[in-house]
């Protein structure tokens, strides 16, 4: 086993824990899926790129056997936290899991939850101004939409907009008072977004509130079981304090 944290990222979480990981002399690599065409980068090491799955992720873990995984990619990223999670349990590798904390309604929230992004469509199409929020991905499923819709995300979405779409290539964070108007500029009388949690995008949320607009959210997709969550960069510093030892592999002794 080496001295080496892995950080699965690309949020804003990810960055902070490597920063901190660097300035106490940890050596950390950041693994970034690459998905984003320019990504803010971390300090120390970036590897840039998927792994393949659990299996290539299990493969990884074998070779470079580092000391710890810290799993402080996105919410909504079900795909490689699933992978994180076989691939660490395979291998013996003590995995956390960092996340935020979700978004809580305030007084004056008229806010709804759905389970899909398929749902959410359904539950905006009666709507004459709809504002998108949800990331590139899955944007496919509101084609359908028959109004106006205002898509926003960090690169162009690979699947066809709606037939009335605007889109505003834009990174986070932003401010009350651009969200404010820009909802006022495009008219908008919904919002739908993820479940994402943190500062950087929740403007839009108060500015919904203020404008007395509803918003609609995609809840979150459920954690895999047994793996320890934390919702701070504090906590996870002190988690991947106390990951000196590995547990044993199974089978048998310690591997040499």
């Amino acid at each position: 086993m080496n001295d080496q944290v892995l950080v699965l990222g690309g949020t804003g979480e990810a960055r902070r824990l490597a920063a901190a990981l660097v300035a106490r002399g940890v050596d950390v690599l950041s693994s970034l899926a690459g998905r984003v065409a320019d990504p803010a980068l971390p300090e120390g090491a970036v590897r840039i790129g998927g792994f393949g799955g659990a299996e290539g992720l299990a493969a990884w873990l074998a070779e470079h056997r580092p000391r710890a995984v810290v799993d402080a990619t996105h919410p909504f990223a079900a795909t490689i936290t699933a992978s994180a999670a076989t691939a660490a349990a395979a291998q013996r590798t003590p995995l956390l899991r960092l996340q935020r904390p979700g978004w809580t309604p305030q007084p004056g929230d008229e806010w709804r939850f759905v389970d899909s992004l398929t749902e959410a469509a359904r539950a905006v199409a009666g709507f004459r101004s709809v504002f998108l929020t949800t990331g590139r991905q899955g944007v496919g499923a509101f084609a359908e939409l028959p109004g106006r819709v205002l898509v926003r995300s960090v690169d162009p979405p690979d699947e066809p907009l709606p037939a009335g779409a605007t889109l505003l290539l834009a990174r986070g964070p932003f401010s009350l008072a651009d969200e404010l108007a820009l909802l006022r500029e495009h008219a908008v009388d919904v919002v739908v977004t993820k479940d994402s949690g943190g500062h950087m995008t929740e403007a839009k949320l108060t500015a919904a509130r203020e404008l007395g607009i509803p918003v609609v959210l995609v809840r979150r997709p459920p954690l895999p079981p047994g793996v320890p969550t934390v919702a701070t960069v504090e906590e996870a510093l002190a988690w991947v304090e106390r990951s000196e030892v590995r547990p044993p592999a199974a089978g048998g002794g310690p591997r040499r």
